[in-house]
C-alpha cells in the first residue's frame, strides 16, 4: 500500500510538472502570435497633404446653419474631420462610436462630419441619424483637398493647425490609432510599430 501511494505521488508530480511546461510553452507562443498580429491602425494613403505639414485652411457652412466651421486653423483644440456618406454602411456603424469619442475626448477634440452631394439627402440623414451634436459640412473641395478617395476616412489636425494623422477608418481601433499616432509623434501606428520592432532588433543585435 505504501509503495502504491509513493508511486501515485510521483506520477502526480510528473503530471503537474508536464502541465507547467505546457503552460509556459503556450504563454511563449501567445506572445509570439501577439507580435505577429500587432494591431493595425488606420490605413494611410500617401496622397494629399503630408502628416506634419500645416493643414489646408477652409471656412465652411454647416448644413444645419449656425456658426461657420473653420477647418485647419490653429484653434487651440484638435479637430477630427470624418468623411462619410448616407449610403455608406460602415460609416453608419461608426456613428455611435464617434458619439462616444466626442463625449470622452471633449476636453481637447472637436469632430466635424464632412461629405458632398445633395443637401436634402444629407439633411434627412442628419436628422434620422440624430447628428445634431456634430457640425456637418458639405464640400467636394474639402474632400479633394485632402485626397479622400474611399470612405469612411478621417483626418486629425492638431491644436496648432498641423496635420497629425489620417487614414481609412473601419473600427474604433482605427480611430483611436490616429490619437495614438498624434501622442507618439509619428505619422501612423504602423510607423510606431515598425520603429519599435527596429529598436528591439537593434538591441538584440548589440547584445
Amino acid at each position: 500500500m505504501q509503495e502504491a501511494l509513493i508511486i501515485s505521488n510521483i506520477v502526480l508530480w510528473l503530471v503537474v510538472l508536464a502541465l507547467v511546461v505546457i503552460v509556459v510553452a503556450l504563454s511563449r507562443q501567445i506572445g509570439v502570435l501577439y507580435e505577429r498580429i500587432a494591431p493595425m491602425g488606420a490605413l494611410m494613403i500617401d496622397q494629399g497633404p503630408k502628416v506634419g505639414d500645416p493643414s489646408p485652411i477652409m471656412t465652411l457652412s454647416a448644413i444645419a446653419g449656425g456658426d461657420e466651421i473653420h477647418v485647419g486653423s490653429a484653434l487651440g483644440r484638435s479637430q477630427l474631420l470624418f468623411f462619410l456618406s448616407p449610403t455608406c454602411p460602415v460609416c453608419k456603424k461608426l456613428l455611435p462610436i464617434l458619439k462616444s469619442i466626442r463625449t470622452a475626448e471633449k476636453d481637447w477634440l472637436d469632430i466635424v462630419l464632412a461629405s458632398d452631394g445633395e443637401l436634402p439627402e444629407h439633411l434627412a440623414f442628419y436628422r434620422s441619424a440624430e447628428l445634431s451634436s456634430f457640425p456637418y459640412v458639405l464640400s467636394s473641395q474639402l474632400a479633394i483637398t485632402f485626397h479622400v478617395g474611399k470612405l469612411p476616412y478621417a483626418v486629425l489636425i492638431d491644436e496648432a493647425g498641423r496635420l497629425r494623422a489620417k487614414g481609412l477608418i473601419n473600427s474604433r481601433e482605427h480611430l483611436e490609432s490616429l490619437f495614438t499616432a498624434k501622442e507618439a509623434g509619428v505619422a501612423s501606428i504602423q510607423e510606431f510599430i515598425d520603429h519599435a520592432d527596429a529598436t528591439a532588433h537593434a538591441s538584440r543585435s548589440v547584445s
